[in-house]
């Protein structure tokens, strides 16, 4: 996932590594978003020019 003050961009894989999502959502969208999944692993994106 990666994070900014409005919009996440969220990709996903399967197993084999392929690309199966990709989806732009905003805070409110990324809420709805998760709470219609199973429980899974999330990884956020981090750079040298994060201070959240």
């Amino acid at each position: 996932m990666d994070t900014s003050k409005k919009v996440f961009h969220i990709h996903g894989i399967d197993a084999e590594k392929r690309g199966v999502l990709s989806r732009r959502l905003s805070r409110h969208q990324m809420i709805g978003f998760f709470e219609k999944r199973l429980p899974t692993m999330i990884s956020i994106e981090a750079c040298g020019a994060s201070h959240h």
